[in-house]
């Protein structure tokens, strides 16, 4: 989809939690640079090298992307272009947990052995900034079932706990672009987070820092997101209210997109995000 449409966070639920910053948006053309520049100038984004993000145009031939950020503060960026605008979008949302995933991929970048080889540490970082969903969770078995791909027993068995005491916030920008046009088979790729049941009785601006906080102490971690297994598959339009679809048990039959999955539960339960 090339055509601007100030709605967007209209057309799926998955971006409904953009909402809040679409307004600033607002207009019949697209958000020009300038425009994203201030927003990211008043909530003083940085780089965890302690720079202000810019926004700068896409140079051939120059430093590679991750370097080009994090040593000079520059974010690449293409006018007129959703997946460019959801990224960021994106920083502006987790601000901490994007400059973590930055600064990561630049101690990887200096400690590559093979120049132009990205290794499975850089491929799982890559993969959760493209495809990435934050998946919260204070009952640590619903994020077992999550592990275990148990999707029809999580999100119909146990639909009234899902929708009550779980939450599922896109972090990755090409998630939030195919959402625009959402299609069976759409699959993000989860980092899970147990929490306090305090957490659910805070405003959604201090849950948002909250988990933006615990994901950027999970990304720094050097023992974990070791390789794109450390990332739980999610077939996303299964989670309720996602899909009209998904309604009715009989959507969750579907085995080619709520498939089985491996037996291998490498990621273990953790307790994450701070409560007061």
């Amino acid at each position: 989809m090339d055509a601007w449409d100030s709605r967007f966070a209209d057309r799926s639920p998955l971006l409904s939690s953009l909402s809040n910053v679409a307004p600033q948006l607002a207009g019949a053309d697209w958000p020009d640079s300038n425009l994203l520049q201030q927003l990211l100038r008043d909530a003083d984004v940085r780089t965890v090298s302690a720079l202000p993000l810019q926004l700068v145009p896409v140079s051939a031939g120059s430093e590679p992307y991750e370097l080009r950020l994090y040593r000079r503060g520059e974010l690449e960026f293409r006018e007129r272009n959703w997946h460019d605008l959801f990224n960021v979008l994106s920083w502006l949302r987790f601000p901490r947990a994007k400059a973590a995933l930055n600064a990561r991929h630049h101690a990887e970048l200096l400690n590559t052995p093979v120049p132009g080889r990205r290794g499975p540490v850089r491929d799982a970082l890559t993969l959760f900034d493209e495809d990435g969903v934050v998946v919260i969770a204070a009952d640590g078995t619903l994020l077992g079932m999550i592990r275990d791909f148990q999707w029809k027993p999580l999100f119909w068995g146990r639909r009234a706990d899902v929708i009550k005491g779980m939450r599922f916030l896109p972090f990755g920008h090409a998630l939030c672009e195919k959402a625009l046009n959402p299609y069976r088979g759409m699959t993000a790729r989860g980092v899970l987070l147990e929490v306090d049941q305090a957490f659910f009785d805070l405003a959604p601006v201090a849950q948002l820092n909250d988990v933006d906080c615990a994901l950027a102490r999970r990304i720094a971690d050097v023992a974990v997101l070791q390789g794109t297994r450390d990332l739980a598959p999610l077939p996303v339009l299964g989670v309720p209210g996602w899909h009209p679809g998904n309604e009715c048990a009989g959507y969750y039959d579907d085995r080619d997109y709520f498939r089985p999955g491996r037996t291998d539960r490498s990621v273990p339960p953790r307790r994450d995000a701070r409560t007061p």
